[in-house]
């Protein structure tokens, strides 16, 4: 039997059944804003776990992957994860993210820019977040600078339909246990991503330190990460094949293309890739030249991947290092392999100093001491020439995974808001 629908009033939730009311989050609920944890204090071990924004990112929360501190518990109390806490991201690129905490953490706090949200529905409220309309529209509701931020009086001045007693927890557990399933599933297909991810990387460092032919003899790199290479390859420091450029730019900013260094992706236009967050350049006066074909070396983030050839003329950070090839030893493209294999990072690190990870630096003088293969010109050819195709072929297979991910995701959203609503009735 179709049930009697009304008009909430509230244009993104349409009609709700005749017997629903229409609320904001704030009489359903408490909310509490993190600490400000002084970030030079994280570190890999300490007595308390600290939830950042960035631990939010899927919904989840991996504990174990959280940053540590050496803090007086005591002090933090008020701060303290409880089970059935929802944690929600009130800044940056994972703004309006949520998470449930389904047990009891030990010792686990909130950064700021985080919050806790307590209610004795939290099931609901945490579904309700989840929602397609709220959580495509926290960010929207954001203030508009450079860094995205939202308050919990603005969460709190959000509108929910709220439904009796009985049907409240009925709606939770329904979905609840279909919620589950399709995370398991997009956990799934995560966990398959990053498989052929793990593989394009594989297929990467096989070809650049081993080449792509069969049965060649061998010889003894002297490099630990390189291992044996074709008798005819030679190793070289990155100094002898790539020079320091210091040009800097004099040019406005509407005469110059600006490129900003993507870890793991390479090199490309600002903000063709992700949207920018931070603070965005007011001036390019002083930035330092690229030329197609360069290197770009994120000093601080280098031992994390974050190094790319460009593709592209232009202009980037002054605290950037950028390296132009010697074309007579150099084919570019086979280097932009070699600087996407995890090896390189690690060398990076190795070479690199600091008083601390999140500090590390590698600097120029460090930098060109890296030694890496190098084989005959017109092999580095080839080589780029196979990893464009298999890569191509794993890429190609990731992304049809990332669309199911999308795909699910939608449906999960759909699913929650036609619940939550009451256009679907539970039975």
């Amino acid at each position: 039997m179709t049930r009697a629908m009304k008009d909430s009033g509230i244009e993104w939730i349409g009609e709700i059944p005749v017997d629903w009311e229409v609320v904001k989050i704030k009489h359903l609920c408490n909310f509490y804003n993190g600490y400000a944890f002084d970030s030079s204090d994280f570190k890999f071990d300490g007595n308390c776990s600290v939830i950042r924004i960035g631990d939010i990112s899927q919904g989840t929360i991996n504990l174990d992957t959280c940053a540590k501190v050496e803090a007086d518990s005591n002090t933090l109390e008020k701060y303290a994860l409880k089970k059935d806490d929802i944690v929600i991201a009130l800044s940056g690129a994972t703004i309006g993210k949520v998470g449930y905490i389904e047990t009891t953490p030990d010792n686990t706090y909130i950064n700021q820019r985080v919050a806790i949200i307590r209610s004795n529905i939290n099931k609901l409220i945490y579904q309700w977040l989840n929602a397609g309309y709220i959580s495509s529209n926290i960010p929207i509701l954001s203030n508009s600078s450079a860094q995205p931020n939202i308050s919990t009086q603005t969460i709190g001045n959000l509108f929910v339909s709220l439904p009796s007693m009985s049907e409240q927890q009925k709606i939770a557990d329904f979905l609840d246990d279909k919620c589950s399933h399709i995370d398991s599933v997009l956990e799934k297909v995560r966990a398959s991503i990053d498989e052929y991810k793990q593989l394009k990387q594989s297929v990467i460092t096989q070809a650049v330190t081993k080449g792509v032919r069969p049965n060649r003899p061998m010889k003894d790199s002297g490099i630990e990460w390189i291992g044996e290479i074709p008798q005819d390859w030679e190793v070289a420091k990155i100094g002898n094949l790539f020079n320091l450029r210091n040009e800097k730019n004099d040019l406005p900013e509407d005469k110059v293309t600006l490129l900003s260094l993507y870890t793991g992706i390479g090199v490309f236009p600002s903000g063709e890739h992700y949207t920018a967050s931070g603070n965005h350049a007011q001036t390019v006066d002083g930035y330092k030249i690229v030329k197609k074909n360069d290197i770009v070396v994120n000093i601080i983030l280098a031992w994390m991947g974050a190094i790319g050839i460009s593709d592209y003329d232009g202009v980037t950070s002054p605290a950037y290092d950028v390296y132009i090839p010697d074309l007579q030893k150099v084919y570019p493209h086979f280097y932009h392999y070699v600087f996407r294999t995890s090896a390189i990072a690690g060398e990076c690190y190795k070479y690199g100093k600091g008083i601390m990870m999140m500090r590390w630096r590698t600097y120029s003088t460090e930098f060109k001491q890296i030694r890496i293969p190098f084989p005959p010109i017109n092999i580095q050819q080839q080589i780029a020439d196979f990893l464009d195709n298999k890569c191509s072929e794993i890429d190609k297979l990731i992304t049809k995974k990332e669309q199911l991910i999308a795909e699910l995701e939608t449906y999960k959203k759909s699913l929650i808001y036609e619940y939550v609503t009451g256009k679907k009735e539970v039975v």
